[in-house]
């Protein structure tokens, strides 16, 4: 499965106007070491919104558009989920890195396994939010100290999540049964979970 990231203010509010709602350099840092060599999947506003507009270096860089038209130098243009199954194919899932936004995240968390969570002990004015995560869907697994950006003064911690085992065992079936990112070792739909291979 996926791994999602995301900065996020108190009330999970992550952007305004195609725009991140705070740039902290520490953080920054801490999403570039996590993703580096590794694939990312955005949004095209998302991708629009990175500095000129360009992909991100030393990553694969995927983007769900609708627009069957639009491509750019250094990007991988997916149209649909199904588009996106057969691509993925041939990549570990979980080396994959969700990164936005708002949309892309309410489509593709229930794919991930993993949230890399910073949040800002404040808050903004929004029109971008991050799906919630239920307590019994997800658990709290890494929480650092709260930290405070020298530039811009804004306190803020870093958080981890992990879907709960039991969770994740049920979805995973439901995966392997959808053909999505898991199969059937024969390629015809599977009906019990010792049928599902990675």
């Amino acid at each position: 499965m996926m791994k999602a990231i995301v900065a996020v203010d108190e009330y999970y509010g992550i952007g305004k106007d195609g725009n991140l709602l705070f740039r902290i350099s520490d953080d920054l840092k801490r999403f570039k070491k996590l993703t580096e060599g590794r694939a990312v999947i955005m949004g095209r506003r998302t991708l629009e919104s990175l500095p000129g507009g360009k992909p991100l270096p030393d990553r694969i860089n995927f983007v769900l558009t609708q627009n069957k038209e639009y491509n750019q130098l250094g990007i991988i243009p997916i149209h649909s989920l199904d588009e996106m199954q057969e691509i993925f194919q041939t990549l570990r899932s979980d080396n994959i890195f969700v990164i936005g936004g708002a949309s892309v995240y309410a489509q593709l968390l229930e794919y991930c396994d993993t949230v890399y969570m910073t949040k800002v002990y404040k808050h903004e004015i929004a029109d971008a939010i991050f799906p919630d995560l239920p307590n019994d869907e997800w658990n709290l697994v890494s929480k650092s100290d709260r930290l405070t950006d020298e530039k811009t003064g804004l306190v803020f911690r870093y958080l981890v999540y992990e879907r709960s085992p039991n969770f994740k065992d049920n979805w995973d079936f439901q995966l392997c049964k959808n053909r999505f990112f898991v199969g059937s070792s024969t390629g015809i739909p599977v009906s019990k979970k010792e049928d599902c291979v990675q």
